[in-house]
């Protein structure tokens, strides 16, 4: 008889990373969009305005980027655990990281843009 609550093959291991690719790659299709379309912001300045724009920009959104890599590596990590009970925490927490590193680039990357007033 198998024992699965020592090591055996889970059941539904891949409900975790499942929904956390629905969230998290339409997310970081919009994060990316969002990003993309935030200079915009900053179309009718001048000046010193546009240049400290233009600076804080470009650091927020190496930020963003590196947020959403974070959250594709924390993504196929949760997908390339071994398919076993004892990897289901792991799975899980890993599979809830992914969408929220998403929504946590996002928050910094708009905390970090300087918004001209």
């Amino acid at each position: 008889m198998l024992d699965t609550t020592q090591g055996g093959p889970a059941r539904r291991a891949w409900a975790g990373p499942l929904i956390a690719t629905v969230l998290t790659l339409p997310g970081s299709f919009f994060a990316f969009v969002f990003g993309g379309l935030a200079p915009m912001a900053c179309d009718n300045c001048d000046g010193a305005e546009a240049e400290r724009f233009t600076r804080g920009f470009n650091t927020a959104h190496t930020v963003l980027h590196g947020g959403l890599t974070a959250a594709f590596v924390i993504l196929l990590i949760s997908w390339c655990l071994p398919w076993n009970e004892r990897n289901v925490v792991p799975r899980w927490i890993l599979a809830a990281l992914a969408p929220g590193t998403v929504v946590l680039s996002v928050l910094v990357f708009a905390s970090m843009v300087p918004w001209p007033s």
